[in-house]
């Protein structure tokens, strides 16, 4: 992957509505948005986002309202208010053109939610191990889903998470910031996690791919959190397939940086290239001629 000088991570605070909103940004060039997962901050992912900043993007890596000593929002939490708040920051931010997005578990449910309410301000999503999917499993009686998977399921499978030695090294960072949040801001961390358990985009997607908007489902072969059901759900609602990741589980952005930080390079560029073939085959509208509806003849 090719050096860019300005490929490390600054942290900024800031305040939205008189809120404190802390981010962090890296590098110059088009605006990619990353939003991270539930528990975690945008700092849990320092060493991977320099990378991806590395191959001539602006990374822009906002903590979630609740996490990262980012202030909570009033009341109950919906996709589409923490929706308005990335657009409300981006426009704080001076963000002016469509950035492409990428999310992490339940910050990929955020960036659909953003690309459904502010379509303008989105120009591709790449969801990485993402919530939204809704189906926990299925068998003979149908589909199942995450809201109805209980609680001590989750228990269960999440330490599973962290057997192989190259994952146990994020062990303390997502102990870290899991404890921190919870301690700081206890109500916006349920409020949270509520909602990615009854998380389902799967009309939103399927209209976002229907109205040409990229979209790169990626998905971790041993991810113990979001199974793959909610994967291929997804995959099945833009109709197209995602990439599996092998040997790898929900985390593994965070234990491979560098792997994450060049396949997410891959995903933006091939998915310019979708979107500038797109724009070129769109059959060009012609003016039209005086006399004809819709221009009146000068005298």
């Amino acid at each position: 992957m090719a050096s860019h000088p300005d490929a490390v991570v600054r942290w900024h605070r800031t305040t939205l509505d008189g809120r404190v909103v802390v981010y962090g940004e890296a590098g110059d060039g088009p605006a990619v948005v990353f939003l991270h997962g539930w528990g975690l901050s945008a700092r849990s992912y320092a060493q991977a986002l320099p990378l991806i900043a590395a191959g001539g993007a602006r990374v822009i890596a906002p903590a979630l309202p609740g996490f990262g000593r980012s202030d909570a929002l009033p009341g109950e939490y919906t996709f589409e208010k923490l929706a308005n708040w990335v657009d409300d920051l981006l426009d704080h931010l001076g963000v002016e053109e469509p950035a492409a997005f990428v999310g992490h578990s339940f910050g990929g449910a955020v960036a659909t939610a953003t690309a459904w309410h502010h379509e303008k301000r989105v120009r591709s999503i790449t969801l990485v191990n993402s919530v939204g999917g809704s189906v926990w499993r299925t068998g003979r009686g149908g589909e199942q889903s995450m809201a109805d998977r209980p609680l001590w399921d989750w228990g269960l499978r999440l330490p599973g998470e962290f057997g192989k030695r190259h994952y146990r090294k994020v062990l303390p960072v997502v102990l870290r910031d899991v404890v921190s949040n919870a301690l700081t801001n206890p109500g916006a961390v349920w409020r949270a996690a509520d909602l990615a358990r009854s998380a389902d985009l799967r009309e939103e997607l399927a209209t976002l791919a229907e109205r040409g908007l990229p979209v790169s489902i990626l998905w971790g072969s041993e991810d113990n959190v979001v199974p793959e059901a909610t994967f291929l759900a997804m995959c099945e609602a833009v109709g197209a397939p995602g990439d599996i990741i092998e040997d790898a589980g929900h985390s593994w952005l965070l234990a491979d940086p560098e792997g994450f930080g060049e396949l997410v390079t891959n995903s933006l560029a091939v998915q310019r290239t979708l979107a500038e073939r797109s724009r070129s085959a769109r059959p060009q509208q012609r003016p039209p001629e005086a006399g004809e509806p819709g221009i009146e003849a000068s005298a």
